[in-house]
């Protein structure tokens, strides 16, 4: 308790007994204050660190006197004796129960009574030294907070633009983490005037260290770098399946980490429509065609980082006016519903109904019936997607001096 002195509070019917026992702690250096009654005693309790009180008080007795004491929400622990002549078993057992740290058998004694609040000291003791740490690990905690929902912006900062519009194609990106910071990564890359590049990326685990290992790949796609883009080679677009290699063996060789991502990264060609796909481990893609009919795409394949003879083979397809391709995290088909997971039959169904919304307006749409479907925005995932819109592409008149910069984002 350092220099400062205890504060004994005697709460006690007898006068005579309040006086001797205030006399005895005085001559020990206690500061002490006196109570008469129950009510007048949980007045001055608010500010006394040991009570002693008898058991039989006007207006409220001991353990009664006890419980509302412990109910004060102090922030600071008290130390509470019963001074009783009652010394069966259930009497005992009755003021433990009521919070009661001791008891002190009547007539009392000056040494064990010494004894006793020396005990006492001791856990005040700990306990103001248990609050200290507390403090400082609240303090602590709290800037763990700050800087974790800085990350967070900067996370947010990898993916500046939501929404690319190209002629007669929109791709859209959805990233949410789960927590303050996560391991997905999304994005829409232009190669070439009438080559689009698209990736969506699940790093595993979860936090800080998922976090970095996304930014890293960031780096590796950003556009604002094209020498060092693992998409391009001497300015040419590589393939998507040689793009996946290339991170395979990136990951087992030079970053050496025990991380993995799983991962689709497409080549979208926008006066065609062709779409040309690599699945490393990630949920398959889908097109939601203008028919109606929904069509999964993929070849599974190992995630990046596992296994370094791993092949990603590439498929390919044609988009029609009117199709719609998703590119899903798996934060978006294992959310947790009523009946298991959503599933990819269920995130089918949540987009069918949503065929007249784009953009930011689809993300947040997506993102209320997910919450819906889980019981709360706290979802247990990162939820990220790359959503493609082909209405019907046409040569794009870009020069190509913008090959490898983002398209105009819609305002």
């Amino acid at each position: 308790m350092g220099e400062t002195r205890i504060r004994v509070l005697v709460a006690d019917e007898s006068r005579a007994q309040r006086m001797m026992l205030a006399l005895q702690l005085s001559r020990w250096g206690y500061e002490v204050l006196e109570a008469a009654t129950g009510p007048e005693a949980l007045a001055l309790a608010v500010d006394a660190d040991v009570i002693l009180s008898g058991w039989v008080l006007p207006g409220m007795d001991g353990p009664d006197l006890c419980r509302a004491f412990r109910a004060l929400g102090r922030d600071r622990y008290g130390y509470f004796v019963l001074l009783t002549s009652r010394t069966g078993k259930e009497d005992v057992a009755g003021g433990l129960d009521c919070g009661a740290d001791d008891f002190l058998a009547k007539p009392i004694g000056a040494g064990e009574l010494r004894a006793r609040l020396r005990a006492g000291e001791r856990i005040l003791g700990m306990q103001a030294e248990l609050l200290a740490k507390n403090r400082a690990l609240r303090g602590l905690y709290d800037a763990v907070d700050r800087d974790l929902a800085e990350a967070r912006r900067l996370q947010e900062s990898l993916v500046p633009e939501r929404v690319f519009r190209f002629d007669g194609v929109e791709v859209s990106l959805l990233m949410r983490p789960s927590g303050h910071v996560g391991g997905d990564l999304v994005g829409c890359l232009r190669l070439t005037p009438d080559l689009v590049a698209l990736y969506a990326i699940d790093v595993s685990g979860h936090g800080v260290a998922a976090a970095m290992m996304t930014a890293r790949l960031a780096g590796m796609l950003s556009p604002h770098a094209p020498d060092r883009n693992v998409a391009l080679r001497d300015g040419v677009p590589l393939p998507p399946e040689e793009v996946a290699a290339v991170l395979n063996r990136m990951m087992l060789r030079e970053m050496r980490v025990d991380q993995y991502f799983t991962m689709v990264f497409a080549h979208l060609r926008l006066s065609t429509g062709e779409l040309r796909l690599v699945q490393a481990g990630h949920p398959h893609p889908v097109v939601m065609h203008a028919t109606g009919f929904v069509s999964r795409i993929g070849a599974g394949g190992f995630p990046v980082g596992l296994v370094e003879t791993a092949e990603y083979p590439a498929v390919s397809l044609r988009l029609a006016a009117g199709d719609r391709v998703v590119i899903p995290s798996d934060g978006i088909t294992e959310c947790p519903c009523a009946d298991g997971d959503l599933g990819e039959a269920g995130m089918v169904r949540m987009l069918r109904g949503k065929r007249g919304l784009a953009g930011t307006a689809l993300h947040r749409a997506l993102l209320q019936d997910l919450a819906a479907e889980a019981g709360g925005d706290d979802l247990p995932d990162d939820v990220s997607a790359v959503i493609v819109d082909y209405r019907g592409g046409s040569m794009p008149r870009t020069p190509a001096s913008m090959a490898l910069s983002p398209s105009l984002p819609s305002r």
